[in-house]
Order: structure tokens, then sequence, then C-alpha cells
């Protein structure tokens, strides 16, 4: 047992040090591995296998919602990029630039997309002539490069995985009704198959995307109690479409600039799945999305028709859509255990000659390591019911992080005492001056994550000037 006791020993434990912990994990359950350029990561197969769940998930959702994929050049001329006024500043820092061609200069320099408006503005300006053709709802799979300076696994890449949506629409209602819709969808996917529960609302002023009238964000709290901003939809209103001259004779035969949105969730939701999830032996993976759902370990496997039994159990799963798979190497079972439980498979099932004489299994749920013996007798859906189990109690756990700290402060004292002791959200009043909000930053550390839709008026006051409030503010301390 010593290799799998040492394996556990060496993940640094989440009280004592989070982001030493979270690197941990990250390496040691095989996730990622890193290249010869800083900030850029090597996604290994089991990582990959986590994103391709996610992105069919998802993919599968964008479809029912009337959305075709498309894909868009990764190159963008400097002189495209640049049509947005505030879009560019925004982006100006993290852009990578590619100044030659071969050996010889180019021209003009060309982007590397850290995000693709400007090309689906440019597309658009030659398919659209008629609000017959709107509206066009397109998203992509792909990958953006932002030069990131402080770079972190899945969390801050300088190039990472994501979809982008890009839509276009002939009237504000329509284009409105998108962004909300998008997110309502992130917000689905996120506690119905992450388990991960949200806040919803609207990103201020200051917060919100460059180039877009209003964002909206879905917040999902840590273990560590931070905040994760983990989907976001923007509704860009008629800037980017004046911008780019994109009209459209309307209804009335009059020229029109049509209204877009944009939406997007990246790999950087893998770190939210470890970070709300995980414990001091690894990984945590919510069912509906784990590569592997059930591990099968024969123990004993030396023993005569142990690695048979084994086989065909795993077989069963497999016929029953279950996600199988089965560890047959020669590393013992105290090994096997401590792996299985560090990549965060939610349902672990050991059968050996007394379980085959039993016709039976033990079964060991990763969420709780409750162990249980299950009869073979009807074990596919004793283990849809299992899985199902583990999935519901994974979200009761990260609601109860987030419901156990989210506390109310009514003065900028108040808040900074509970940043500094417990950490967590903060609901506080807010009078919608920048400058309040730069403030509290500077003092108490936090940003704010989100002006939530569902709005509690407990006070009258702003929490840091002591002027009339607008806004309950959801403030934290974010990754």
């Amino acid at each position: 047992m010593a290799k799998e006791k040492k394996d556990v020993e060496q993940i640094t434990k989440r009280e004592e040090d989070f982001a030493k912990w979270y690197t941990d994990v990250v390496r040691k359950a095989e996730l990622i591995d890193y290249s010869q350029v800083k900030g850029c990561v090597i996604l290994r197969p089991y990582a990959y296998a986590l994103w391709e769940n996610i992105q069919k998930i998802l993919d599968s959702m964008f479809k029912n919602t009337g959305h075709e994929n498309v894909y868009m050049p990764m190159f963008i001329p400097e002189s495209l990029l640049q049509k947005e006024k505030d879009h560019v500043e925004g982006f100006a820092p993290e852009v990578a630039w590619v100044t030659h061609g071969g050996s010889e200069e180019l021209t003009e320099r060309i982007c590397v997309r850290p995000t693709s408006e400007t090309l689906f503005c440019d597309h658009y300006k030659n398919i659209i002539t008629s609000w017959r053709d709107l509206p066009k709802k397109y998203n992509q799979w792909c990958s953006v490069v932002r030069w990131e300076k402080a770079t972190r696994p899945f969390l801050r890449h300088r190039e990472f995985l994501w979809q982008e949506g890009h839509t276009i629409h002939s009237t504000v209602k329509e284009a409105r009704e998108e962004t909300q819709q998008m997110l309502a969808i992130y917000a689905e996917f996120a506690e119905n198959y992450l388990a991960m529960p949200v806040v919803k609302g609207r990103k201020t002023e200051k917060e919100k995307f460059a180039g877009a009238e209003e964002t909206y964000t879905i917040e999902c709290m840590m273990h560590d109690k931070k905040a994760l901003q983990s989907g976001t939809s923007h509704y860009f209103g008629d800037g980017f479409a004046k911008a780019f001259d994109i009209k459209f004779t309307d209804k009335d035969n009059t020229l029109k600039n049509p209204f877009q949105t944009s939406w997007g969730m990246s790999t950087r939701i893998i770190g939210g799945i470890i970070m709300t999830h995980g414990d001091d032996s690894g990984l945590k993976l919510p069912p509906m999305v784990a590569p592997i759902q059930v591990m099968v370990i024969p123990v004993a496997q030396h023993k005569e028709g142990v690695i048979d039994a084994a086989d065909a159990l795993l077989q069963r799963l497999k016929k029953a859509g279950i996600r199988a798979n089965i560890d047959v190497s020669d590393q013992s079972p105290g090994w096997k255990f401590a792996e299985y439980e560090m990549k965060g498979i939610p349902l672990r099932l050991e059968i050996g000659p007394r379980d085959i004489e039993n016709s039976q299994c033990m079964s060991v749920r990763r969420d709780t390591l409750e162990k249980q013996p299950l009869s073979l007798s009807d074990i596919e859906n004793t283990v849809k019911d299992l899985l199902d189990e583990i999935q519901k109690n994974m979200f009761i756990e990260a609601k109860q992080n987030l419901d156990n700290n989210t506390f109310k402060a009514e003065t900028i004292e108040e808040l900074k005492e509970i940043i500094g002791t417990k950490g967590g959200f903060v609901k506080a009043m807010w009078c919608g001056d920048e400058e309040c909000e730069k403030r509290l930053k500077e003092e108490a550390g936090v940003t704010s994550r989100c002006i939530p839709f569902d709005q509690e008026e407990f006070a009258d006051k702003c929490v840091c000037c002591g002027k009339q409030a607008k806004h309950m503010v959801v403030w934290a301390v974010a990754y």
C-alpha cells in the first residue's frame, strides 16, 4: 500500500494551500502537461475527454435552440480589429501579433484571434442584405490566444479552447431575448450537468465585455470561497453593425442596422469543476460529464474466473450506455483504489471470489466514499440510480457551500471584515458610481461579480459612500 499512500500524501491539503492543492491535482490526475511556451498547456487525454463531454452536451443544447456551427479563420488583419474602438482597446494588451510570413515582413500586422466578433461582422456584411436573411445564429468551437502575464492551468492560458456564439437579429427585442436565452442555457448546464450552483446577473459598466452594451454572467463559488466567472452572454446593440457598416432592408423597405449578441464558455470551466468539487484525495467529477462513470476493479484477479466475471460486469454496464472501464493491470487493488479516487471517477465496483459466490459486487461512491454491496441481478439500473444520487448530492454539497458563505454587509467596514475573516460572496447595496466600485477593489480586494437578477433591498444606502443605493451587487475575490 506504500505507493498509493505516497501518491495521495503528495497532494497538498486544500486548507493548507489551496493554490498548491489545485496544481497538484491537475498534474497528478493527468489532466495537463506543460509545453515549451509559457502559458500554453497540453490537454492530456483525460482532460480532453472531459472537454469533449462538455462540448457534446452544450453543442446539443445550442442546436436545439436553432444555432449552427461555423468556423472562422484564426487570423485577423489589424485594420479589421481597429474598426470597433472600445473592442480593440479592451483586448490590446493581450493580443498576439504575426509580423512575418516565412522570411518576409508582412505589409499589415495580423492578430491571432483573442475573440472573433470582428471576423463575424466582416462576414455578416457580405451575406446580409434583407430582413429575410435574419437572424443568423452561429457558434464556433475553436481556440483563442490572449497573451496573459500570469497563467494558471485551465483558469488562464495564453491559448485555450472555447465556444463562442455570435448572432445577429433584425430587432432589439429578438437580440435581447437571445442574450437571456443563452445565459439561461449556461446556468442550466452548470447546475444540471456540472453540479455547480450559479448566481445569474448583469455585469456593471466597469466589468462588462469590451464593445458590449450589456454583459450577463453566471458566477460560481469555488471551495475556497472565491468566485469564478463561468459563462457570459453579451448584448451588443447595433454598435458593431454601425462600425462595420452592416445594413439590411427591413420589411418597410428602409435600410437598418441589425443587432448582435455573443456568448461563450471555455475550458476554464474545467478548473471550476476541480475547485468546486475536489477534495484532499483529488478530483470529484460529476457523473453527467465524467469521461469514465464507473471503474470495475477485479480483486484477487489471479484467481480463476475473477477477470472473466469483472469483464462480464463491464460489458453489461457498457451495453446499458454507462461509460465504464476496467483495470486488469498488475498494480495492487489498493493502488487502483487511490488512483481512481485521484481521478474522480464517480463510482468504483470491486468484484472478487467471494462477491462472485454471492452474485454481487462492492460499490464505492467517490462523493461520500460510502461502500455498499450491490446485487448483480439488476446491476445496470442500480448503477444508474447511484450515479443519479451522486450527481444530486454533489450539487447539494456545492449549494451548501454557496449558501453558507454568502453574507450581507451594509458598510464598507462590515464588507472588509467579512472578506478578511470568512471570504465568500457579499451582498451589498451600491449607488452605481464607478468610483465606489474602484474603492471597494482597492480597500477590500473585491470586484463586483454581478448585479443579480434576484434583487434584495435590505438597505437604502451604498455600502461604500452612503448615498442612495440603486442596486444590490454581489462582491467577491475572483479568479
